[in-house]
């Protein structure tokens, strides 16, 4: 007797195993978005207890010593908080990745067992770096624009670093203050500690993206394009 399962029966438990897979994956990109907001409301909120409290102190001490010490103490305190929810956001991100890697993948098995839906859908079915940014809505192939250029400014890590590297301008000019620095060596303090901040924040980003494509070997690329004669 022949116990081979007829192909139908096949496709069909086929689909339900890669749609249950499918929403697994949702399911755990929503935990990595909500995960994500959670980390920036906590940054916030740090941030914004650390300047109520600070304008305490500084109603007390009329930006006296004091203020100068515990404002550059609670705001280091805010800045690796920052820096820590920097990172993490990063590495989120990363995660995500993987889980968009993950659906489109499952997109080119639906595609194998019925090609024929392949104008329906919108996002990609190719597991590389290019396939993962057309599913998330990035045009590869779009020429570099003001928008794109600054995209990264956008982003929750862009925001939150743009944000920690205030905070570390002030402590950098509140420290140029206690030393007794004039107004201009002030700002120009600020200004450095604010560049040399999110230089690195963005430094460090920008390597963590680049790493996105090797971190999965892509079972089925984006094919190239023939080159326009």
């Amino acid at each position: 007797m022949s116990t081979e399962m007829p192909p139908q029966r096949r496709d069909s438990e086929v689909i339900q195993i890669l749609a249950t897979e499918h929403w697994s994956l949702l399911a755990t990109r929503a935990l990595t978005y909500q995960e994500s907001l959670g980390r920036v409301n906590m940054f916030l909120t740090i941030l914004s207890g650390a300047v109520i409290a600070l304008a305490l102190v500084a109603q007390a001490d009329h930006f006296g010593t004091a203020f100068i010490t515990v404002a550059i103490f609670m705001l280091t305190v805010v800045f690796f908080v920052g820096i820590a929810t920097v990172r993490r956001l990063n590495m989120l991100n990363r995660d995500d990745f993987i889980w968009v890697v993950g659906m489109n993948r499952l997109r080119h098995a639906y595609l194998e067992l019925h090609p024929e839906l392949e104008s329906s859908f919108v996002t990609s079915p190719h597991d590389d770096l290019a396939g993962a940014l057309t599913t998330m809505g990035l045009d590869t192939n779009a020429a570099p624009t003001l928008g794109t250029v600054f995209h990264g400014f956008i982003t929750l890590p862009g925001m939150i670093g743009v944000i920690v590297s205030a905070v570390a301008a002030a402590i950098v000019a509140l420290a140029a203050v206690g030393f007794g620095a004039p107004m201009a060596g002030v700002l120009l303090a600020g200004v450095a500690g604010f560049a040399v901040s999110l230089g690195a924040i963005l430094s460090i980003g920008y390597r963590s993206f680049r790493r996105y494509g090797p971190a999965i070997h892509a079972n089925f690329p984006t094919p190239s394009k023939p080159p326009s004669s």
